[in-house]
């Protein structure tokens, strides 16, 4: 990254098509507070044309982003009341994700950027989700632990300032949104088996099955989720024509996740002395994951913050926050078009001196 001041301030636009979600945003940091600063958003979901499959198809995938990105940004722009001309610069996730879709977006910021004279950079996609809950309210300040739990990422992460993390604990197999939707899929729910799976579960009884809560048996702040599935499995087949049963296995793997992950959380604060806990990624939509942990936070005493519901799963605010956050720290990518399926959270420019 080059360290030079942005060359011009405007609002930022923030892409992101890491899989299958084409995100378009606009943030202004110029704003009074970062809830101010969104001036709009759009996001176009891909699940309808995977669910045919019953999963994600890269090279579909970055065929719809090709489609879907150009109209979203005009139809962004225009939500915002803005032209190209009053952006000051672009933010694209550059990674992790799969390479096709991500080079769908960064093809397209880096030619806006070019085009207009504005610069560019490429936006870490868990920082962005990271970052997420910075656009509420009562945002936390650093520092802080997040838990980072999507279809392909569960970690635990320690954030002693923005840019500045330090990994604590991460997943050995399976991540728990990858477990959600394995889990789905290995019971016949329909796809996206996550959110499927989850709504099953309401209608389950608590404790008619229980299966192990991995890992939590050590020290350690890992998580490893394969073996939960293959426990699901033989209970699942075992009563397989129960519909009432299928209901309350789904209850019981959901307990079994959330109650690994809280666990977890509670460890990482103990360990790292943090009082304030941030919750992101698309796990961190499941509703019984955000009762729990905001009662642990009532009981023991720490703060727990989540992103909106439409912030969870992956969108272009909080690229276009990130983003925004790196270019007025005078950070920005040169004109190559680079993308890292890849990417080691820990490697980011911290935006503060140590």
């Amino acid at each position: 990254m080059h360290n030079e001041q942005i060359a011009k301030s405007g609002p930022i636009l923030g892409i992101e098509t890491s899989c299958d979600e084409t995100g378009v945003a606009i943030f202004d940091p110029r704003g009074i507070d970062r809830t101010q600063g969104l001036l709009a958003h759009t996001l176009y979901s891909q699940i309808a044309m995977h669910a045919d499959y019953g999963g994600v198809v890269p090279e579909l995938a970055s065929r719809d982003h090709v489609r879907k990105l150009t109209p979203l940004i005009r139809q962004t722009l225009a939500d915002a009341g803005l032209t190209m001309h009053s952006l000051g610069g672009v933010a694209y996730t550059a990674g992790p994700g799969l390479v096709g879709a991500l080079l769908v977006g960064a093809s397209c910021a880096r030619a806006l950027a070019w085009s207009l004279d504005i610069p560019a950079i490429g936006v870490h996609h868990m920082e962005g989700h990271l970052l997420a809950p910075l656009l509420e309210p009562d945002p936390p300040e650093p520092p802080f632990v997040a838990l980072l739990v999507s279809g392909g990422h569960s970690m635990l992460v320690q954030v002693t300032a923005i840019g500045r993390y330090r990994l604590l604990g991460d997943t050995l197999d399976d991540a728990a949104g990858e477990a959600f939707d394995k889990t789905a899929k290995l019971m016949g729910l329909p796809y996206p088996g996550g959110p499927a799976l989850a709504k099953l579960a309401e209608s389950g009884v608590p404790g008619k099955f229980r299966f192990s809560r991995p890992m939590t048996d050590r020290p350690g702040l890992d998580f490893s989720f394969s073996g939960l599935k293959t426990q699901v499995m033989l209970a699942y087949q075992a009563h397989a024509d129960d519909l009432t049963a299928k209901a309350d296995v789904a209850r019981a793997f959901e307990d079994a996740i959330v109650d690994t992950l809280v666990i977890k959380c509670q460890r990482a604060l103990d360990e790292t002395g943090s009082e304030r806990l941030v919750i992101a990624g698309g796990v961190g939509a499941n509703r019984t994951l955000r009762t729990r942990l905001a009662a642990a936070a009532q009981r023991d005493g720490f703060r727990v913050y989540f992103p909106r519901m439409e912030f969870c799963t992956d969108n272009g605010a909080m690229i276009a926050l990130a983003g925004a956050l790196r270019l007025q720290a005078g950070l920005h990518d040169g004109p190559e078009i680079k993308v890292a399926p890849r990417w080691e959270l820990e490697s980011l420019v911290p935006l503060e001196p140590a």
